[in-house]
């Protein structure tokens, strides 16, 4: 199986299991006893944390770690709803991931506002400027790189509008970490990561929330992580996450992402000579390095792309693995103006860090096949 769905999850890396069987086997105690076991785990505790925090800019303090990035969208969200004037205003991006929309929605109901996009996969930063001139919402939030088209979000120039108004910023980067720079998503007010989609274990996540902030807890029950996250932490998968991200930032201020955006565009050459009735969707937007969201030829349906690469030894997808199950069109692409006859025909193609030019390249091979054989040519 050549596996091209690392946006849904990437398989947990070496450097990553060793940290986890070797925390598992030298630190037992519970980070919040008294006794050396507890301090010792306390310490690998405190290490990951100013790990994370050097990467992304930010005070270790600033550091809550979660079960996953689902866990802290809600938390941000649950925050905001016992915090903020009830006649406040959230404004999230129309684009979200859907733990970020379903759990905004259910918190504020009527005071929630989808910031548009264009049919380009971008936030409409010209409505968003003008919109904001006019009133000031309690939180602002948008993701920095879109988990189903791979589009980079501008959310550096999204923060500094919203710095200038004194309005909070929120950031899901859970499809950046890993792949670009952590560097400066500190400087956002929270900012949420999943371990998972970078190579780390599943489980496990952060929120980083502003300096001096007592969240309103999600959990409740302990006083756990300064009171922000009842529950005792999972030191062993914590220092995982920490060890695959670190690797991760390694390759990427070496630069080995710029190649294998060449990887990946190479291959979008090829698909669409193959299969010139498809289109790349976000095409004209800077986008991840890793990811290729099509909408297939006119009458074929994601899924049976989705069942035949599977038959032939490819792990491909139609989107978010959040919203399987739903026959609903993507919400996302209903956002950049897809009707939803076209979007019933994306898949998703994602690679990670262990993809190679040769799979690029057999991947394209094998959708011509396929396109041969679905439409075969008529003499």
């Amino acid at each position: 199986m050549i596996y091209f769905d690392y946006n849904a999850t990437a398989p947990v890396m070496r450097e990553a299991r060793e940290a986890w069987l070797k925390t598992t086997e030298e630190i037992g105690g519970n980070p919040s006893s008294m006794h050396q076991a507890g301090s010792r785990a306390a310490a690998a505790l405190s290490a990951a944390r100013e790990k994370l925090a050097h990467f992304m800019g930010c005070q270790p303090s600033e550091i809550v770690w979660t079960s996953g990035a689902t866990e802290a969208n809600n938390t941000v969200m649950h925050h905001f709803a016992h915090t903020l004037d009830p006649k406040a205003e959230v404004w999230v991006s129309s684009l979200e991931h859907p733990c970020v929309m379903e759990s905004s929605q259910h918190y504020f109901g009527k005071r929630l506002r989808l910031i548009p996009a264009t049919p380009d996969g971008v936030i409409d930063l010209d409505w968003f400027t003008m919109e904001l001139a006019d009133k000031r919402p309690g939180l602002v939030g948008v993701m920095a790189a879109n988990n189903e088209t791979g589009v980079i979000q501008p959310w550096r120039e999204i923060l500094a509008i919203c710095q200038s108004y004194e309005v909070p910023f929120f950031t899901d980067a859970v499809q950046w970490l890993g792949k670009m720079p952590a560097r400066d998503l500190g400087q956002c007010d929270f900012v949420s990561g999943a371990a998972h989609k970078f190579g780390g274990p599943r489980g496990v996540g952060f929120l980083k929330i502003p300096r001096k902030t007592q969240l309103t807890p999600l959990l409740l029950g302990g006083k756990q992580e300064r009171g922000n996250r009842a529950g005792t932490e999972n030191v062993p998968i914590i220092v995982a996450m920490l060890a695959a991200l670190e690797v991760r930032e390694k390759q990427i201020h070496n630069s080995q992402h710029l190649l294998r955006g060449v990887w990946r565009d190479n291959f979008e050459r090829e698909f669409l000579r193959a299969l010139p009735e498809a289109t790349i969707i976000g095409a004209k937007s800077p986008r991840l390095w890793n990811t290729v969201s099509a909408l297939m030829p006119d009458g074929d349906r994601k899924h049976l792309w989705v069942v035949r690469l599977d038959k032939v030894g490819f792990a491909v997808s139609t989107g978010s693995a959040c919203t399987t199950g739903k026959e609903e069109p993507s919400h996302v692409l209903a956002a950049m103006g897809f009707k939803t006859a076209q979007a019933m025909r994306a898949v998703r193609f994602s690679a990670g860090w262990e993809t190679t030019e040769a799979d690029w390249d057999t991947l394209a091979k094998a959708l011509a096949r396929l396109q041969t054989e679905l439409h075969p040519v008529k003499a």
